[in-house]
């Protein structure tokens, strides 16, 4: 069984190779691969590095990132995200019908992203 955020990738793919464009798997990031697993419905866990969300998150620390809606994302959460062609594990700041506020930890604003730009939410640190 296919879930929405599946369904919802397969439309944009199909889409982009109708027109000719690169799909977003191309351009690797630290976090494709989380993406891509993301995008089949897994789970995943890493140990992102560096200090933007520090605080909430540790350098380091396992983090574990389950699927989500983007209809089920509050502001206050915990995503894994790409923003302007980065990717991020950062915080919901807004929530502007079917788009969100992407911020650091530290008071950066990455900027506003679609819901198909939201790939899971963090639900675990240790």
């Amino acid at each position: 069984m296919i879930n929405s955020i599946q369904w919802n990738l397969l439309v944009q793919r199909r889409r982009e190779s109708k027109r000719g464009v690169r799909t977003e798997n191309t351009a690797m990031g630290w976090a494709s691969q989380h993406i891509a697993k993301l995008q089949a419905g897994e789970t995943v866990q890493f140990r992102p590095r560096g200090n933007s969300m520090q605080g909430k998150i540790d350098s380091g620390q396992l983090c574990t990132v389950q699927p989500v809606d983007p209809v089920a994302v509050e502001i206050g959460d915990i995503v894994l995200c790409k923003v302007n062609g980065k990717q991020y594990l950062h915080l919901v700041k807004a929530k502007q019908g079917d788009r969100f506020l992407i911020v650091n930890n530290r008071g950066r604003v990455n900027g506003w992203v679609s819901k198909n730009s939201i790939y899971g939410k963090c639900t675990r640190i240790e």
